[in-house]
C-alpha cells in the first residue's frame, strides 16, 4: 500500500467511527461524573488565600464521616480545585465525605512550585479555614505533592493540625522526577548542577520544559477561578527539584516527623507534636483499559525498573506514619478518583477508601 493509500484509509469515514465513539463515550462519562458530583453534597472551594466559596447543595445521609475537625484537601503537582466549574481534582470525594457529615474544604496552591512555597500558601488558607469554621484544627489530606505540602504545615504550625493523611505522595522523592532532572541537568550552567536548589538553570531546553510547567500552572490557576492578576507563583524547575530524591531528602531533614529511617523501611512513629500521621497508596499503572492516562503512567513508570509503583510514586516512597496500605490496585491518578472515575475492577473504590479513613479519624476523636 502506498503512502497516499494509507492517508486515504486513515481519513476515511469508517476510520473515524471508533474515534468518534470513544469521544462520545468520554463526553457521556464526564457528564455523568459531573452530574453525580454536583448532586452528592457540598464543600468549600478555597481557590486562593482570599476566602472560600460554598459549592453545591448539601445532602447529609449519615454521620459516618462527621469528624470533630474539618477535612482540608490539598492537590498535587499541576493541581486545581474545580477546573472551570466542571471537573473536581478530587473527583466527587469531597461530596462523598459531606454526605457522611464532614465539613470539607478544597484548597488551591501554586500548581507548580516547591513544597515549602506551596506549604506556606496552604498554611495561610488553613488559618482562614479555622477562622471560617470556628474550629482550632483541621484534618489535612494531600494527594501526590500535596502530601508533602501538608507535612510542611504540620511541621511549622502544628497547633492548626489534628491529622495528616498523605495519599500516593513521594515522601522520599520520585524516580520519574530523578530521571527528568538528571536528563536536563548535565547542560545546566546556573549554580551547582548536582545541587541546584536556588537558581533556575540557563540551559535552553530546561528553560523550555520549566516554561511549559509554568504555563500549565497558570492555566490551572485561571481554571480554578483565580484572576490573571492573582495567578500564583509558578516555578517548574523548583517543583522538579523538590520531587527528586535529593530534594525530598533535604525536605525530610527539616521535617522528619513520622518518616521511615530508610528508603523502603517502615515508619517508626505514627504521631508527633500531637498530630496523627497516616498514608495510603497504590501500585500498578494500567488499571482500566478504557482510561487513556493509564498508558502515560505506564511510560512514566519505566525509571522505577520493576519496583512497585503507581506510575509516578513507589510504594516505598509513599510510606508515612500509620501505613493503611501501600498496595491498592490503583495508579497515581486513581488515588484521587481520576480520570472520570475509571479504576480497577474489583478493587476498593477510591471514595470508599477516603470514607473509611475519615471514619477512622472520627473514631480517633479527630
Amino acid at each position: 500500500m502506498t503512502l497516499s493509500s494509507y492517508a486515504r484509509a486513515a481519513l476515511s469515514p469508517r476510520a473515524f467511527l471508533p474515534i468518534l465513539g470513544s469521544i462520545s463515550t468520554g463526553v457521556i462519562l464526564m457528564t455523568l461524573q459531573t452530574t453525580s458530583a454536583q448532586a452528592a453534597g457540598q464543600y468549600y472551594n478555597c481557590a486562593n488565600a482570599n476566602g472560600c466559596t460554598l459549592v453545591d447543595s448539601k445532602y447529609f445521609t449519615s454521620s459516618y464521616t462527621k469528624t470533630q475537625y474539618p477535612v482540608v484537601m490539598a492537590h498535587g503537582l499541576g493541581g486545581f480545585t474545580k477546573l472551570f466549574g466542571v471537573i473536581d481534582y478530587f473527583n466527587g470525594i469531597p461530596q462523598e465525605l459531606m454526605k457522611g457529615g464532614s465539613e470539607v474544604y478544597s484548597t488551591k496552591t501554586s500548581a507548580v512550585n516547591n513544597s515549602e512555597v506551596r506549604g506556606e500558601q496552604l498554611l495561610q488558607q488553613v488559618k482562614i479555614i479555622t477562622a471560617i469554621s470556628g474550629d482550632p484544627k483541621v484534618n489535612l489530606f494531600g494527594h501526590s505533592q500535596g502530601g508533602i505540602d501538608i507535612r510542611y504545615v504540620a511541621g511549622v504550625a502544628p497547633k492548626y493540625v489534628a491529622s495528616v493523611t498523605a495519599v500516593s505522595s513521594p515522601e522520599q522523592g520520585s524516580k520519574t522526577a530523578d530521571f527528568v532532572k538528571n536528563t536536563l541537568e548535565p547542560n545546566n550552567t546556573t549554580g551547582n548542577p548536582s545541587n541546584n536548589t536556588t537558581g533556575n538553570p540557563s540551559n535552553i531546553t530546561t528553560q523550555l520544559v520549566s516554561g511549559v510547567f509554568n504555563l500549565i500552572g497558570g492555566f490551572t490557576d485561571v481554571g480554578s477561578g483565580i484572576s490573571f492578576k492573582q495567578i500564583q507563583e509558578q516555578d517548574g524547575w523548583q517543583a522538579l527539584v523538590a520531587l527528586s530524591t535529593d530534594g525530598a531528602a533535604r525536605f525530610n531533614a527539616k521535617f522528619p516527623a513520622a518518616m521511615p529511617k530508610s528508603y523502603c523501611g517502615q515508619p517508626t512513629s505514627t504521631a508527633a507534636n500531637g498530630i496523627k500521621y497516616y498514608s495510603f497508596s497504590g501500585v500498578g499503572q494500567i488499571t482500566s483499559a478504557l482510561d487513556p492516562s493509564d498508558y502515560l503512567l505506564a511510560a512514566t513508570s519505566v525509571p522505577f525498573a520493576g519496583e512497585s509503583n503507581d506510575g509516578l510514586v513507589s510504594a516505598c516512597s509513599s510510606r508515612l506514619g500509620y501505613v493503611i496500605r501501600d498496595n491498592y490496585i490503583m495508579n497515581h491518578l486513581d488515588s484521587a478518583d481520576q480520570v472520570l472515575g475509571l479504576t480497577a475492577w474489583g478493587e476498593s473504590e477510591p471514595k470508599s477508601i477516603y470514607r473509611t479513613q475519615v471514619n477512622r479519624l472520627k473514631n480517633a476523636n479527630l
